[in-house]
This record gives structure tokens, C-alpha cells and sequence, in this order.
């Protein structure tokens, strides 16, 4: 297998989606007087799978900046995360388990935590490929700010996913080349992704040890 990697370039690319990803969802937060400051919840137990090779690369440089006694510490996190998940699951319950990368409240990979962990808060909109749009209403705090403040809730204010996906996905399709539609599609919780190890596809035949190019 060889390991799926960011390049400079790629890696800076996505930095700059998640930045303005950030000024994005802070212009709604403010308009709606929002913060997580002080909320009774944390959203880091909600059960979000991922999409995206460039996100899991990306996760991958941040966790590997840890110290090898982290890793470990998380790893055995996601283990355990992956066997409650399992047991909810087996239950017919959507899963309700603290992310592996969660300590004390908070995200100890913040700078490279990813799309839906920054997006999910603030009511969102996304027009899909085939034109159809979805809304996300926002957590639960901000679902009762909205009701207190407005009479619908399309009268408050979104965040626009639309042309920060677009960018991602730009990012995605130049890092995996024109046969990324023939690769396995990428579906996994953070948990998954850390146990599975970094993004990997098969190696080009011609890359492989003893074979020579063009034969």
C-alpha cells in the first residue's frame, strides 16, 4: 500500500478552507449572539463519519506532531470508542461516545480537526451537485436561540457550506488523480481513521519492489 500524503501545496490549500471555514461560521455566530462558552453539552460526543482522503491526511500530520506517548493514549481511546459504537449500535442506537481526540473538554488536535467538527453549531446551508438544497438547523442551543429570535427558521442567518466543499473537493480530486472514482469511498469516524492508520491506497504495479518500469 502506499501512504496518501498532502503536499505542501494541498496542505496549504486546506488550511485555508478551514480559516475561512472559521470566519465564515463566526459571522453567523455573532449574528445570532451564539457561543459555546458555558453550554451544558459537548458536541464531540455527536456521531460524525468523514469523508475524505485529504481530511484524513490531513488529521494524520497533526496527530503524528504528538508526542509517541499521546499516540498511544489515543489510540487506546479510539479502540474503546470503536467497541462502544459497536454495542450502541448493536442496541439500534445512534452512538453517543466521546471523540478519542477529546481531553478535559477539549480537541487536542484543534488545528487539524475537520470539516464537520468546525461546521456543526451554527444553522448551515449546502446545495448539492444535483441541485438539491440541504439545511442544517444547528445544534441544540442554537435551535432555541433561533426560536426565540425569529418567527422561522429560514429567517436566521446560515452559514454557506456550498463553495468551501467545492474547494475541498478540488483539493480531494487533485490529490488522488482522475482514477479516484475507482478508489473505496472514505466513510469513517475519527476513531476509525486513527486504528485504520494514515490514507493508503494500492501501489502502482509499476512502483512495486522487483518490477521495472514498462514491463
Amino acid at each position: 500500500m502506499k501512504e496518501v500524503l498532502l503536499n505542501e501545496k494541498l496542505s496549504a490549500e486546506v488550511g485555508s478552507i478551514y480559516e475561512t471555514m472559521e470566519a465564515d461560521y463566526d459571522v453567523v455566530a455573532k449574528k445570532l449572539k451564539f457561543s459555546c462558552n458555558g453550554c451544558p453539552d459537548n458536541c464531540c460526543d455527536s456521531y460524525f463519519q468523514h469523508h475524505t482522503y485529504t481530511e484524513w491526511a490531513y488529521l494524520f500530520q497533526g496527530f503524528r506532531a504528538q508526542s509517541e506517548a499521546k499516540q498511544q493514549e489515543i489510540m487506546k481511546r479510539a479502540q474503546q470508542y470503536i467497541l462502544d459504537c459497536e454495542a450502541a449500535e448493536s442496541r439500534d442506537e445512534r452512538p453517543q461516545v466521546m471523540c478519542p481526540l477529546n481531553e478535559e473538554g477539549r480537541c487536542i488536535l484543534y488545528k487539524n480537526r475537520l470539516m464537520v467538527c468546525r461546521t456543526h453549531g451554527v444553522p448551515a446551508s449546502m446545495r448539492r451537485p444535483d441541485g438539491q438544497i440541504l439545511n442544517f438547523p444547528g445544534c441544540f442551543r442554537c435551535q432555541e436561540i433561533v426560536s426565540r429570535k425569529f418567527v422561522h427558521e429560514s429567517e436566521a442567518p446560515q452559514m454557506e457550506r456550498t463553495p468551501l466543499l467545492q474547494r475541498l473537493v478540488a483539493v480531494e480530486r487533485e490529490l488522488m488523480g482522475d482514477k479516484i472514482h475507482l478508489l473505496p469511498r472514505v466513510k469513517l469516524t475519527i476513531a476509525e481513521m486513527l486504528i485504520q492508520g494514515p490514507p493508503a491506497t494500492a501501489t502502482p504495479h509499476c512502483e512495486r519492489p522487483g518490477i521495472k518500469p514498462g514491463v
